[in-house]
């Protein structure tokens, strides 16, 4: 498979994942980001042995876009403690089925996994074993029945994206587990990473990695400007 790299020095790696790669090997033993890439670097380097890769976050199996790694654990420690403090930014564009009331909102939830069904639910007030969830969205662009809209996660919870607009009566297209219907010719969740901004590990400048959504499928309803244009909303500066 491909690898698109965005950038890459001695401490971070920054690669855009195609949709239907997991982020890290899970029971079904299909491909993963982490052990492609940790392969793709002993074979570009000739290293010897095993290759140390650290995962920062992940991305749902269907979601595409901009994925942060670690190559080192001084690397790992120090972004995972960006993720903590909430120095570490992450927007998508999505397309959803109708148009939520608000053009711009906060959204705050609270969210509990069900690890058997591995599908969250959303919950207006704090609940036993929910965690608090919080997103920024803004609608970009209507076409009809559908909205391509801009997020900013401030927290990062399973399904989060997908629980939370689907609770505000917006599911994603594609996603039939929370709710959307079905859209004939669609074969992945209409949600892309389109950034992630962090302080450099080491020189502690703040970097920001971008990727706009490949040209296929449910993306393809937008020009690029309008992809263009959502995709620049609420990244920080």
């Amino acid at each position: 498979m491909p690898i698109h790299i965005l950038f890459e020095d001695n401490q971070i790696l920054a690669v855009v994942k195609p949709p239907g790669i997991l982020s890290q090997e899970d029971d079904t033993g299909d491909p993963d980001m982490l052990t492609l890439l940790k392969q793709d670097l002993k074979d570009r380097y000739n290293k010897p042995g095993n290759v140390f890769l650290g995962l920062v976050h992940r991305l749902d199996r269907m979601v595409g876009g901009v994925m942060l790694f670690a190559k080192t654990s001084k690397a790992a420690s120090r972004l995972s403690e960006s993720v903590r403090n909430r120095d570490f930014g992450k927007t998508y564009v999505c397309v959803v089925q109708g148009t939520p009331s608000k053009s711009q909102a906060r959204l705050t939830n609270y969210i509990r996994k069900d690890n058997k069904q591995n599908q969250v639910t959303v919950f207006n007030k704090p609940t036993m074993e929910a965690k608090e969830a919080i997103l920024d969205y803004e609608v970009a662009a209507v076409s009809g029945r559908y909205s391509l809209i801009a997020v900013k996660l401030h927290t990062g919870r399973p399904h989060q994206i997908r629980a939370q607009l689907a609770h505000i009566g917006c599911p994603l297209v594609g996603d039939l587990k929370y709710g959307a219907k079905p859209t004939g010719g669609i074969n992945q969740i209409a949600l892309w990473s389109t950034s992630v901004s962090a302080p450099h590990p080491v020189s502690k400048e703040w970097m920001s990695f971008r990727s706009l959504p490949s040209g296929s499928d449910v993306w393809t309803w937008w020009t690029n400007p309008q992809l263009e244009a959502a995709s620049s909303m609420l990244s920080r500066a």
